[in-house]
């Protein structure tokens, strides 16, 4: 029997923080950690206040009744402020003699502000896999936490960064996720998926890790781009369907359309196992064409997930898209036309460059172009730290640091730093004017509830004249069909 590094005394919690929603996305980052230390022998246990809606009065009680080597909590920069700084409170009065570890993509670009803000012992940077373990046996052992690689960490009051630890090169190395410590009948019942059936379960899953673009808002934690094998995906597929009868799925990827030879060997794959999916996935425009529809209808795409950003060439090139005008306007009168695919319209507003006719540009492409799948609304755009965006408004004097960002950001359909030709009431009025006219159209077309849509207008007007700041857009969950349909 092969050794394991620890033992089921050795043990590590991962608590999923809250969302305050009820579609919840299975926490994939944590499923791969834990899946790790699983097969290592440690002890490994998912705190769920995302599902259930744990108080943090009950997380103190849970960590005064319970001892941990490690603690560990991810999170996206939005949800700093509203959720973590508090929770971090709870952990480190209650944490006793654990490592309280924070990770993902909300600390790993500010190491430093995240330690002195939040008191936390260890931010691990990028992802974890491989750090995770090093952390637990560093732990155990008493051992030297500078010789951990891929962390940060204060040391006499002075930030300590021990280099990068190795990339996962190859994602076929990693278990699959512990999914077996998830309360998975929750996880897999609270996503919709559109043209699913109501009895249908859907999940969550990774088919590649990166992206080959390089947007101004965007920041990943790793470089590069990195597939897993195709015989993997479909081991994946299956071991869902046969312990929790999961048939749809999101694609979680970036980019999971990334060329044509990939999709093939992806559609025989799944016709030699005999397995019907439906799925939804993020794409890029340059790449889509009659063929590789047909091909994705073929094999269960129902939801083709696009990044357009913007109707206007400078915009895009300020963006640094990578992509044109025509090749944007190509995929829209592509899937339009084709039909049998949803999809997802994303426009961005209040990038470098834009005005209110690119604003009303855009939301003129949405309805000549809209599946009606999802109500469809227009967000400025958020520099969240890490991307080039951030650091460019650093340059331009219009954004100091961490602690300012985090003093100004409250909801990302709000503007954060407004770089137009007109002041923050006339831009707020035009943003509302579209929205307001993209929610009817919807509502109309979709024949929807209309008392539901001047509900959603009147959010907006309260969220955008500062009345409320909690309300986070108006996309609906996808509709399910009845189970009686073929």
């Amino acid at each position: 029997m092969e050794q394991k590094k620890f033992s089921k005394k050795n043990k590590v919690l991962f608590i999923i923080h809250d969302v305050y929603q009820e579609d919840n996305v299975f926490p994939l980052g944590i499923g791969y950690m834990a899946a790790v230390l699983h097969n290592e022998g440690a002890y490994t246990e998912a705190y769920c206040m995302d599902v259930f809606h744990y108080s943090n009065e009950e997380l103190a009680k849970h960590l005064q009744e319970n001892e941990y080597d490690l603690i560990g909590v991810g999170f996206m920069a939005a949800r700093f402020k509203e959720t973590i700084v508090d929770l971090c409170k709870v952990i480190n009065e209650n944490k006793k003699n654990a490592w309280f570890i924070l990770g993902g993509f909300g600390p790993t670009p500010i190491p430093e502000y995240m330690l002195r803000k939040t008191k936390a012992d260890i931010i691990a940077l990028g992802e974890a896999e491989f750090t995770i373990l090093d952390l637990l046996e560093c732990k155990i052992s008493d051992g030297d936490l500078s010789q951990v690689k891929g962390i940060a960490y204060l040391e006499n009051n002075k930030l300590k960064l021990t280099g990068a630890h190795k990339p996962v090169n190859n994602l076929d190395e990693l278990p699959l996720p512990l999914w077996d410590i998830f309360p998975m009948k929750e996880y897999t019942s609270c996503l919709g998926l559109y043209r699913q059936r109501s009895e249908e379960k859907i999940f969550v899953m990774l088919t590649s890790r990166g992206c080959v673009g390089k947007c101004n808002f965007c920041y990943r934690m790793e470089k590069g781009i990195r597939l897993r094998s195709i015989p993997k995906i479909i081991e994946e597929i299956k071991l869902l369907y046969e312990k929790y009868n999961v048939t749809g799925y999101h694609f979680q990827d970036e980019l999971f359309l990334m060329n044509k030879s990939r999709l093939i060997e992806f559609k025989d794959a799944l016709e030699k196992e005999n397995l019907k999916i439906k799925f939804s996935c993020n794409a890029r425009v340059d790449i889509i064409n009659k063929e590789l529809l047909d091909i994705l209808k073929d094999i269960g795409c129902v939801f083709l997930n696009f990044g357009f950003e913007s109707s206007d060439a400078t915009v895009l090139n300020i963006i640094n898209k990578m992509v044109t005008t025509q090749q944007n306007l190509s995929a829209l009168k592509i899937v339009k036309k084709e039909g049998g695919i949803g999809m997802g319209l994303n426009f961005l507003w209040n990038n470098i460059g834009d005005n209110a006719n690119i604003l009303r540009k855009n939301a003129d492409l949405i309805k000549k172009y809209n599946t009606y799948d999802q109500c469809r609304t227009i967000r400025p755009v958020t520099p969240y730290p890490g991307c080039p965006l951030y650091y460019k408004l650093i340059e331009l004097g219009k954004l100091k640091d961490p602690e300012e960002f985090f003093e100004r950001f409250t909801n990302s359909d709000l503007i954060f730093c407004n770089v137009m030709e007109m002041s923050d009431k006339e831009a707020y009025k035009i943003l509302h004017e579209v929205n307001k006219d993209l929610i009817l159209d919807h509502y109309d077309n979709a024949g929807e509830n209309m008392e539901e849509a001047y509900k959603q207008i009147n959010l907006l007007k309260d969220l955008y004249e500062g009345k409320i700041t909690n309300f986070r857009g108006t996309r609906s969950i996808f509709k399910k069909e009845s189970s009686s349909l073929d």
